[in-house]
């Protein structure tokens, strides 16, 4: 049971809402007279004014990616390598974006050499340490891990960012058949995209075999993923055909 009496933290994944949003709203519906596209700033400035009158955090912070580089690019170059660019509508609405949080007084913070979701981790363990409640929002499923008894998990639907899906410990093991933390272990082994937005490749992906699996025996694999990841991976994860991630 939620802990009402605790402050709230309220922290935000800037760059994944702003990109769900750019794909939830028609894009040439928002553009101004010198042809700047505004569709990511109008939809992630909804979702936050109608989350800060639900929530009523006591603390807020939004993160953002300064860049696609970091120390994971270093140390694997081929890090997101297979990701489309950016679509042309999209850029530029990132800065501005930010430019309106400064002048609501909203803090955003950014790390060079990291992203934004080493900076929501971060944040979740020291609010947690600090005696929050700590809500995380972001359409990232790598934080999933960060969800425990005093970390919940804000997740956008496939209707872009207006829907947000609550996952507690109880509903990851509900939906997932595991805990939070096993999430890295089963996304790896699947072959998951994190985000699974338009335009985005999905990364690891195995090809159908077209020998030893059956056609069968494939669609059952399929079937036990969606149900239980944990179970898809014991039983069916060296021989089955990896259906593409879906959304909750």
């Amino acid at each position: 049971m939620t802990d009402s009496t605790k402050p709230t933290l309220l922290i935000v994944d800037g760059h994944s809402l702003a990109y769900r949003a750019f794909y939830a709203l028609p894009v040439d519906s928002f553009v101004t007279r010198d042809g700047q596209h505004t569709n990511a700033i109008h939809g992630f400035l909804s979702m936050l004014i109608s989350l800060l009158g639900k929530e009523q955090p006591t603390h807020l912070a939004i993160a953002f990616d300064i860049s696609r580089f970091s120390f994971r690019t270093r140390d694997y170059p081929e890090y997101k390598a297979t990701r489309d660019e950016t679509p042309s509508e999209f850029k530029g609405q990132v800065p501005l974006l930010q430019e309106a949080l400064a002048a609501m007084g909203v803090p955003t913070i950014t790390k060079e050499d990291f992203e934004a979701d080493d900076i929501l981790a971060t944040f979740a363990r020291r609010g947690r340490e600090a005696g929050m409640r700590v809500l995380v929002v972001s359409g990232d499923r790598d934080t999933i891990q960060l969800v425990n008894d005093d970390v919940t998990l804000l997740y956008p639907s496939v209707r872009g960012v207006s829907e947000l899906k609550r996952y507690d410990p109880e509903t990851v093991m509900e939906r997932y058949g595991i805990r939070p933390e096993q999430y890295p272990e089963i996304a790896a082994l699947v072959g998951e995209t994190s985000d699974n937005l338009p335009g985005v490749p999905k990364v690891g992906r195995r090809p159908r075999s077209s020998g030893s699996t059956s056609s069968a025996a494939s669609r059952r694999c399929s079937s036990e993923r969606m149900r239980s990841p944990a179970r898809w991976a014991s039983r069916c994860a060296s021989t089955a055909a990896t259906p593409s991630a879906t959304d909750d």
